[in-house]
């Protein structure tokens, strides 16, 4: 295995190419330790260290880092550990490690993103926001339907008497056209068109 070339990717990190194909990235003090200098061969012993323990325990302090300022689903993870330039093999095994720690846990993700604007998105809003994070239909299905039962989902009839309120929509003076952009604004924020209409009709 040669090593075919050394690109700067910051003052501090390298990305290193072996074979002409992309490796990994080392800090600057790590090609000193290893020994790795462009054109020259990589020992065996030296290559599986780095990708079996360096990078690992890399990837997984690096998720962790991001883990401290905010929560992340799996999916969110994944991609932002392949952005920093991780191997497959590596953030596998940081989300396996993150996983049995309970740091990522795609249903208490969705359990605390559903509590947190329950009371100012529909179901349907809620559902659309976390499937687009990468969570699962089915997840997302059942944290739904426990919220559902217990009472905790938000009342998107209120829901949508309060933002049709703060729009100033009087309907006494609104002709046909503003009545449609109201009901277009209401059906984009996630509410089901027989639930928009059913409060119109009954308060408008």
């Amino acid at each position: 295995m040669i090593i075919t070339d050394i690109t700067e990717l910051s003052k501090s990190k390298y990305k290193i190419f072996i074979d002409n194909e992309f490796a990994f990235v080392l800090y600057k003090g790590e090609l000193r330790q290893y020994g790795i200098k462009k054109d020259e061969e990589i020992k065996k012993d030296i290559y599986d260290e780095i990708v079996s323990k360096v990078i690992p325990k890399r990837a997984k302090l690096r998720a962790m880092h991001l883990l401290e300022k905010r929560p992340y689903t799996e999916r969110d993870m994944r991609n932002k550990l392949k952005e920093g330039l991780y191997d497959q093999d590596s953030i596998d095994e940081a989300i396996d490690y993150l996983k049995s720690f309970g740091y990522i846990d795609d249903h208490a993700y969705a359990t605390q993103y559903i509590d947190t604007y329950t009371q100012n998105r529909s179901a349907r809003r809620l559902e659309q926001d976390l499937m687009k994070k990468g969570i699962n239909k089915d997840v997302i299905s059942e944290v739904l339907a426990i919220k559902r039962d217990e009472g905790e989902l938000g009342d998107e009839e209120s829901m949508i008497r309060s933002l049709l309120e703060k729009r100033g929509f009087d309907p006494e003076n609104s002709d046909s056209k503003t009545i449609a952009k109201n009901v277009r604004f209401l059906y984009q924020k996630g509410f089901a068109p027989e639930t928009i209409a059913r409060v119109m009709r009954q308060d408008f």
